[in-house]
């Protein structure tokens, strides 16, 4: 399966953003209670060497399905570990766009021993892609539709 290959190419950091929230839960199902289009993400954390790294923290958050970020509670934030296979998967909700930002996943991302990647996931052929101030197409999701939402694969490599 092309998509589960690794590459030498390290994942591109991104901005932060306004919207981080230290302290988020640990869960994999970052949209409970959450309306919207489901999505479930997965793929691998890998280093440099396209070894898989077990353990590594993966904090994710994003808009809702109406582009606004919960910013007093934890909807739609969460953090999780790799299993001893380097591999995360994310269970939440297809976010909005909101004012000149195309629809997306913030992440940041920790081996035990490296230091922290922000980044962010893009999905295909959105029209905002194209006039995002930081978009970056090297960080696309392969995105498929199934029948109650979608699923994606994004594999992640880091510097170590």
């Amino acid at each position: 399966n092309e998509s589960t290959k690794c590459t030498e190419n390290l994942t591109p950091s991104q901005t932060e953003g306004p919207y981080f929230k230290t302290g988020s839960p640990q869960r994999n199902n970052i949209a409970e209670g959450v309306s919207g289009e489901k999505l479930v993400v997965s793929g691998y954390v890998y280093d440099k060497h396209c070894k898989p790294i077990a353990n590594a923290w993966l904090d994710f958050w994003h808009a809702d399905a109406n582009g606004v970020y919960d910013n007093t509670g934890y909807n739609l934030r969460g953090h999780q570990f790799t299993d001893e296979d380097g591999v995360y998967r994310l269970e939440t909700i297809v976010p909005a766009p909101y004012e000149t930002r195309p629809p997306h996943i913030h992440v940041k991302i920790r081996a035990l021993s490296g230091e922290v990647l922000t980044s962010q996931m893009y999905f295909p052929n959105d029209p905002q892609n194209q006039t995002d101030s930081i978009f970056n197409q090297e960080l696309i999701m392969n995105v498929e539709d199934v029948e109650n939402g979608k699923v994606a694969e994004f594999n992640f490599v880091l510097n170590q």
